[in-house]
């Protein structure tokens, strides 16, 4: 195979004015690396220049041939002139892989040739591995010094496997440093933290309550300022707490003249959240009008304060979370279908802990740990305790209806009850007690956790009433108002009234209560 370097001839390198070294020249005369084919570019003002090199390279190496290729350059500093010249020189020159390798000469032109040499080169316009040379070392080396940088890091393995063990490194971090022999969960893992080092578009995390939304967004949060996507903060906000009049304000912050007293204007989460991260929690239940605007804040990247008639430009990055189907919420009018199209470009699905059941070790160990750097203690089971609870955890037929937060909390009650730091055998069995009692209650009244939710007191509603009341609250929340949940509840007796007023009939069964649509739906 002939070796052929393409490469800017030296306009002062080349010259051996300021030193002996001349690149061009002495790049050919390397016996390490035998060049069989020196394409040396250069311009009308540099010929006499040019041809004097092809002359001293001939004297030094009669095996290499030079050839002489004239590209003018009104602006070699100007990337678009040089970038446009050195494509059209690529696509003409007719590389013949089989017969050649090909080099390209980093040494010589200006830093913009240098760029666009490695821009081509990288996109496979230019079939060739990077060549770079320097002076000789002393007087025991006389021959130039030569680096080749192979793009497709062939030779480059160990390069290559760092870059893999700093990937492993932040899937790690957004896993807590937890490992995990689940291999949906590691997948899904891996996609996002490709996705939040590469995009700063929004990202959706779906998934039950407890999964770690939460404790994820802050993850993403910390790995984006280590690879310095972000500079700024994490906002964290559950749009639970966005509602009423001062929603829009506390989202979008608040002028003083709206009221007219000072102390009442207030910056707003978003431009708390300026270059960083909003962590927008129970993203189902911003009211509409939020939604609409923060779309226009997203995609114009600007947004009006409540009482100010100027734009506020912002920059950040959203993280939003539900544990609901935005799809079928978009269906029953309360998420806008926009914003969900905006949200669903990058969508994580969390799965519950029952879904992770092989890892439940590695979490009962780190929830250990976190208990025990709250206690201030070392505790630890008993052999016949730990496979116990273990062999309990790993049960299929074992609910975790709260995931994480049920993991957690059974991880400090039994720390904190460990005499001598040791968990025993009889503890375990009390605790698996509590947890079996607490979800059998949960699965079974299933209505009455419903009512707990709007209710102060649902154990004082009659049994009589629970199951009714509840398929009520239900049909509310589903609905995209008073009226459409009425004629959905009486869509049989309504119609044999002459008077068909469902939102009355509803708004009086709702009062019987001490409820309202208003409490109905902003609970949603």
């Amino acid at each position: 195979m002939r070796n052929v370097v393409i490469g800017f001839i030296g306009t002062v390198l080349d010259q051996g004015r300021r030193r002996s070294w001349r690149p061009s020249v002495q790049i050919c005369a390397n016996p390490e690396f035998p060049v069989d084919r020196l394409e040396l570019l250069h311009d009308h003002r540099n010929l006499r220049l040019a041809e004097k090199v092809a002359r001293d390279i001939v004297a030094l190496s009669p095996q290499t041939e030079v050839r002489l290729v004239d590209m003018e350059l009104d602006n070699p500093w100007d990337f678009q002139e040089v970038y446009g010249k050195l494509y059209d020189f690529a696509e003409s020159y007719g590389f013949d892989e089989d017969r050649e390798h090909y080099y390209v000469h980093l040494t010589t032109g200006t830093h913009v040739a240098q760029i666009c040499w490695f821009l081509l080169t990288e996109s496979r316009h230019i079939p060739a591995c990077l060549l770079q040379s320097g002076p000789p070392r002393g007087k025991s080396s006389p021959n130039s010094t030569i680096d080749i940088i192979d793009l497709d890091l062939a030779r480059y393995n160990a390069l290559q496997r760092r870059f893999e063990a700093a990937a492993r490194e932040h899937s790690y971090m957004l896993r807590g440093g937890i490992p995990t022999r689940n291999a949906a969960f590691h997948s899904m893992i891996e996609r996002l933290e490709q996705v939040v080092t590469r995009s700063d578009e929004p990202v959706l995390l779906v998934g039950e309550a407890g999964v770690g939304k939460t404790t994820l967004a802050r993850r993403i949060h910390e790995l984006k300022l280590q690879r310095r996507r972000i500079k700024g903060r994490l906002v964290q906000v559950n749009c639970a707490g966005l509602q009423g009049p001062q929603a829009m304000a506390a989202l979008f912050g608040q002028r003083r003249n709206v009221v007219g007293l000072a102390g009442t204007e207030r910056s707003g989460f978003i431009s708390e959240a300026e270059g960083g991260v909003l962590f927008l929690d129970n993203i189902d239940l911003l009211p509409q009008a939020e939604q609409g605007l923060l779309l226009d804040a997203l995609e114009s990247g600007s947004y009006y304060p409540v009482g100010s008639d100027t734009a506020q430009s912002c920059r950040f990055h959203l993280i939003a979370a539900t544990s609901r189907d935005l799809s079928v919420l978009a269906q029953q009018g309360i998420m806008r279908p926009d914003l969900l199209a905006r949200l669903a470009l990058w969508v994580f699905h969390l799965p519950p802990l029952r879904n992770r059941r092989e890892d439940m070790e590695a979490e009962l160990a780190y929830e250990l740990e976190e208990a025990e750097r709250s206690l201030g203690c070392k505790i630890g089971f008993n052999v016949d305790a730990r496979a116990r609870y273990l062999h309990f955890a790993r049960d299929p037929a074992m609910a975790w209806t709260g995931n994480y937060r049920d993991l957690s909390a059974s991880a400090r009650r039994l720390c904190t009850l460990a005499e001598r730091g040791r968990i025993t055998l009889p503890m375990v069995e009390a605790e698996i007690t509590t947890l079996t009692r607490q979800w059998s209650a949960v699965q079974r009244d299933d209505d009455l956790a419903l009512l707990a939710e709007i209710l102060p007191d649902p154990a004082g509603v009659d049994e009589f009433d629970r199951a009714q009341l509840a398929a009520v609250v239900r049909a509310c929340r589903e609905a995209s108002s008073l009226s459409a949940a009425g004629r959905r509840l009486f869509a049989v007796s309504r119609q044999g009234k002459a008077s068909q007023n469902d939102a009355d009939r509803l708004r009086k069964y709702l009062a019987r209560f001490g409820l309202n649509w208003e409490m109905l739906a902003s609970s949603a």
